[in-house]
């Protein structure tokens, strides 16, 4: 690549005169005017920390324009391998909010494009973003399959061929930004305090063999919503009236790799735009291995994830300002309020440190979260911020705690016995919580779209009390907890056929939906009474100092039963579960500890939150087969 440095402003104006009068409008002039199709970001904010702005200029044969800025300094120009695009670096130190006149001109002609580039003014500055916390419960959910708004369009010309069929798990269901809008107060009713939708960008790719790109993690254009979701303005509408519901919304993002239908595929800006491996292995301990080969390590990182999502490369300086850049435009332009980054491993990790270290500079209150899908503790623990055993700083504040969802997928299907088996597997990955610089900054799950529901397609007696106690858990222990759609109505699947198995229709979010389980009356008895379980259990822990700051006290499962608890000044929570089929017993003698500082009566009251049952801990408590209590002293 070649690049081309201005550094006198007294020259760039004067170039500018020369290649004719200070443009007033967007406008071409000449018979050969440059072409220009696109630029990346579509606009831009003024009073960053940092002043630097990459413009992505698309246009046949824009590579060899010659650029002039009226009203802001010029850094450098980057003129890539393919002839149709062109990387413009402003600096925007001081510059005003406003229109920016930028002409890109044909060499030795007077022929020329002119752009009134928009620069906005910021709605507030980084440090007043605050981002989800270990206070919040995120709710995950897949657009497609929530609910669809009442207008929503039979198709949307100028996509690559689709369909929307139900009845096909793996193809488009039609679910939108506007159904989710219309049931914002469904969360609150439910007593999440976030949400965290999976990717709404654009995803152009046709169907083919009865799949499609639903999900949307095959992204081909950074900068726009999915149509068939909507636009970008009904996802600001969306987000602005989730904030004045007490709401804060996280936008998944995929940096790792793209769609195949994104125009950078079908034209490479650069040879070295994207890696060459055909296929990841999938494998992400060579990422951390001291002993990684190179091959291992190459195949994890520059692979691409499937053979339609082409593997993005951030060794490549300008790839990674790109998706920099971009996060960045969707915080200041629709207001998010943290991000999930998908596969985050897979990735150059130092290219994603920068990233990060450019987003904690900017916004020291916000939060990302990235998926880091191995189960052993030190694995996830490497990758947090400020890690003490990692070689390199990662600068992602918060990483996915995998170990939790593995130990108790196994958990849940054993008897809790002495040792190992049952929640003895949740109590011995718990003891590695120092390896953690910040456990609050966890983020931990029973389930999600990539994963069998928790029910699974299991039958029998114990099901949901299997369910209520991972719940309990999950809500009570010093994490940020992640609750998957549709949990709080048992809805169940697995992935043995396919993804979409576990990614059902809410029902009563599309028309002609026979129930509507948004409704206590369209819920069935089983699915109201686990309905209301949660619910009160999720507005007991909005606000808790005791859940959110308390520290933590966990004993090894005793005769099947397994007893974290909470402290915080003088108020004590003790999360208990029976992890047996078998009746069994909260010895109060062996929590004494738990007690000593509570009162000096000789009975000791407790209320079972979920249930409002009052307990009286001055004697053992009899347990049901898998109960599980959350008792709070009074």
């Amino acid at each position: 690549m070649k690049q081309h440095f201005l550094f006198s402003l007294f020259c760039m104006g004067a170039l500018f005169t020369s290649c004719n009068q200070r443009p007033d409008a967007f406008r071409t002039e000449g018979n050969g005017a440059v072409q220009i199709s696109r630029i990346d970001p579509t606009d831009w904010y003024v009073g960053l920390k940092d002043p630097s702005l990459q413009l992505m200029v698309y246009g046949n044969g824009i590579r060899d324009a010659e650029v002039y800025v009226d009203g802001a300094k010029i850094d450098s120009i980057v003129r890539l391998d393919s002839p149709n695009y062109l990387l413009v670096y402003l600096n925007l130190h001081g510059v005003k909010a406003g229109e920016l006149p930028i002409a890109f001109c044909r060499p030795g002609t007077d022929d020329k494009t002119i752009v009134k580039y928009q620069l906005k003014e910021r709605e507030m500055k980084g440090e007043d973003r605050q981002g989800f916390t270990n206070a919040d419960v995120l709710y995950m959910l897949m657009p497609d399959r929530f609910a669809q708004g009442p207008a929503h369009p039979s198709h949307i010309d100028g996509m690559n061929t689709y369909v929307e069929d139900r009845t096909e798990p793996s193809l488009r269901h039609g679910g939108d930004l506007e159904g989710i809008r219309q049931h914002l107060d469904y969360f609150n009713e439910l007593g999440v305090t976030a949400l965290w939708f999976t990717p709404v960008l654009e995803n152009n790719s046709p169907d083919h063999d009865l799949f499609s790109t639903y999900h949307g993690y095959a992204t081909t254009d950074y900068y726009r919503v999915d149509p068939r979701f909507g636009t970008n303005q009904q996802y600001r509408q969306l987000i602005d009236e989730a904030h004045q519901k007490g709401l804060k919304v996280v936008m998944d993002m995929i940096f790792n790799h793209c769609g195949y239908e994104h125009p950078w595929v079908a034209d490479l800006p650069s040879n070295d735009w994207l890696n060459k491996e055909p296929q990841t292995s999938y494998k992400l301990t060579p990422v951390l291995d001291p002993y990684a080969s190179d091959v291992d390590l190459r195949e994890t990182v520059d692979g691409w994830f499937v053979s339609t999502m082409p593997d993005l490369n951030h060794r490549n300086p300008h790839v990674m300002t790109y998706l920099i850049q971009n996060s960045i435009w969707w915080i200041e332009t629709v207001g998010i309020d943290g991000i999930r980054m998908d596969t985050y491993p897979y990735a150059d990790a130092s290219g994603m440190a920068r990233w990060m270290k450019a987003l904690d500079t900017e916004y020291p209150n916000f939060n990302v979260v990235g998926e880091t899908w191995v189960t052993e503790p030190a694995y996830t623990a490497t990758w947090q911020k400020d890690s003490r055993i990692a070689k390199d700083n990662s600068y992602l504040k918060t990483v996915m705690d995998f170990s939790f969802f593995d130990k108790l997928a196994k958990a849940k299907n054993e008897q809790t016995d002495g040792w190992w088996d049952g929640y003895n597997r949740i109590y011995n990955s718990l003891v590695y919580d120092y390896l953690y610089e910040d456990p609050t900054h966890v983020m931990a799950f029973v389930d999600n779209h990539d994963t069998d529901r928790f029910l699974g397609t299991a039958q029998g007696p114990y099901k949901v009390a299997k369910l209520k106690q991972a719940l309990a858990l999950l809500l009570t222990m010093p994490r940020i907890p992640q609750i998957y759609y549709g949990t709080e109505i048992l809805m169940d699947g697995t992935k043995e056929v396919t993804d979409g198995n576990v990614r059902c229709d809410f029902p009563g979010g599309f028309p002609g939906d026979q129930r509507d389980a948004f409704t206590a009356q369209g819920r069935t008895e089983e699915e109201q009474a686990m309905f209301q379980w949660l619910s009160r259990l999720l507005h007991w822990r909005n606000g808790n100092e005791t859940i959110v700051q308390g520290y933590t006290t966990q004993f090894t499962p005793w005769k099947g039963v397994y007893v974290v608890a909470r402290r915080w000044h003088r108020n004590t929570v003790i999360t208990v579960l029976n992890g047996t089929d078998q009746p069994a017993s909260f010895e109060v003698a062996r929590f004494a500890e738990l007690l000593d500082t509570q009162s000096t009566a000789t009975s000791l009251q407790a209320i079972d939150i979920p249930t409002q049952r009052p307990f009286d801990l001055s004697q053992d408590i009899s347990l049901a087969p898998r109960e599980a209590l959350v008792l709070e002293l009074q």
